[in-house]
C-alpha cells in the first residue's frame, strides 16, 4: 500500500519569540517493510540553521534554529510511503520467553537493532512492581514468546480505556496504570514496563495509522494523530515483531513508522527550546491517504 502521509504541527505563542532551537524526528526512512518514495520538511519562519543526521536508532533528525523575532511556528511534513504487509508468524513456534531472555542478555550485538537496548529501564519507563506482576501472568512457563506478548496486548486493550486528555506527554507508566486510562503513548509504555519488568526486550514505536479504514473494518484508535506501538523481539529469526496495545492488532500495513527508540523520550516528534514568556498553544493536523484512491480526501483532520 503506498500512502500520501502529511504532518502540520503549529505553534501559537502569546509573546513574540526571540530566539528558538528545535529537535524534530518527523521524517520517516527507509525500514524492513517500508520504503519512503519521498519527504520533505517544511518550517516557518525559515530557520537561521538548519541540518539533518540520523541518530543511534536510524531516525531521520532535523536540527534547526530561529534568530529573529516569531510568533509561531509551522513545522509541515509531506510525503509518499510504502508499506508491505507484515510477514506472518505463527506466534506458537516463537523461541520460549525463557529461551529469548538468555538470548537477549548472552547477546554481544550493540547495534541499533540489539535486543539488549530494550532490556533495561529508560528515562521515561522505569519498573514498577504492579505492572511486572500484570505482565507476568501472561508468560507462564515455556510459553512461546510472542504467543505471550500477544495476550499481554490483548489484556492491556481490555482493561485500559483510551481517553484523550487523560494523561499528558509526562505521565509516567504507573500513574496510566493505576488509572486504567491513556492514549497510545500510555499503552505501550506500560506494556515496556511490563515486559522489561520480566526482562524480556521490547522498544517503543512512533509512527500513523491510515486515516480512513478500508470498508467493513473499523476505525482505529489514534489515527488522527502521531500514534505509538511496541516491538517484541522474538528471537533471530522472527526479530522485532510490531504490537499496537491500543487497538489491541499486531502493527500491519496500516501503520507506518516514523521513528524508533527506548521509549517516548527517544522519539518525541518535535522538541526544543525557547526564549520567551507567556503561554502557546499547540495544534496538531495529521493525514494518511492511501494512494491512488477515488475516495480519498484532501482535508487535514485538527487535534487540538
Amino acid at each position: 500500500m503506498i500512502y500520501e502521509l502529511r504532518q502540520q504541527t503549529r505553534y501559537a505563542y502569546a509573546a513574540a519569540v526571540p530566539y528558538s532551537s528545535h529537535v524534530a524526528r518527523l521524517l520517516p526512512v527507509d525500514r524492513k517493510g517500508q520504503t519512503v518514495r519521498k519527504a520533505a520538511l517544511s518550517i516557518a519562519p525559515v530557520p537561521s540553521e538548519r541540518q539533518e543526521t540520523l541518530d543511534f536508532f536510524g531516525n531521520r533528525i532535523c536540527h534547526f534554529a530561529l534568530d529573529r523575532p516569531h510568533d509561531e511556528l509551522v513545522v509541515r511534513l509531506d510525503a509518499e510511503v510504502e508499506v508491505l504487509p507484515a510477514e506472518p508468524y505463527l506466534a506458537a513456534l516463537t523461541p520460549s520467553a525463557e529461551e529469548i531472555r538468555a538470548l537477549a542478555v548472552a547477546s554481544r550485538d550493540l547495534g541499533p537493532d540489539s535486543p539488549v537496548h530494550g532490556l533495561f529501564v529508560s528515562p521515561s519507563v522505569p519498573l514498577d512492581a504492579a505492572i511486572t506482576r500484570y505482565a507476568a501472568q501472561s508468560f507462564p512457563a515455556r510459553r512461546p514468546m510472542l504467543e505471550g506478548a500477544i495476550e499481554l496486548m490483548k489484556r492491556v486493550k481490555g482493561d485500559f480505556a483510551y481517553v484523550l486528555g487523560a494523561t499528558d506527554a509526562d505521565t509516567s507508566p504507573s500513574d496510566a496504570f493505576a488509572a486504567r486510562k491513556g492514549v497510545c503513548q500510555d499503552f505501550a509504555h506500560v506494556m515496556i514496563a511490563g515486559l522489561r519488568g520480566i526482562a524480556l526486550p521490547v522498544r517503543y514505536v512512533s509512527g500513523y495509522l491510515r486515516t480512513e479504514p478500508p470498508p467493513g473494518r473499523e476505525r482505529l484508535e489514534g489515527a488522527d494523530a502521531t500514534h505509538a506501538w511496541v516491538e517484541v523481539w522474538c528471537g533471530g529469526e522472527a526479530g522485532w515483531v510490531g504490537l499496537d496495545p491500543t487497538n489491541g492488532i499486531m502493527a500491519g500495513e496500516d501503520h507506518l513508522v516514523l521513528a524508533i527508540g527506548r521509549d517516548y523520550s527517544d522519539v518525541s516528534p518535535l522538541d526544543g527550546v525557547i526564549v520567551a514568556s507567556g503561554a502557546h498553544s499547540l495544534t496538531v493536523a495529521v493525514d494518511v491517504i492511501p494512494l491512488p484512491g477515488p475516495s480519498a480526501k484532501r482535508s487535514l483532520r485538527v487535534v487540538e
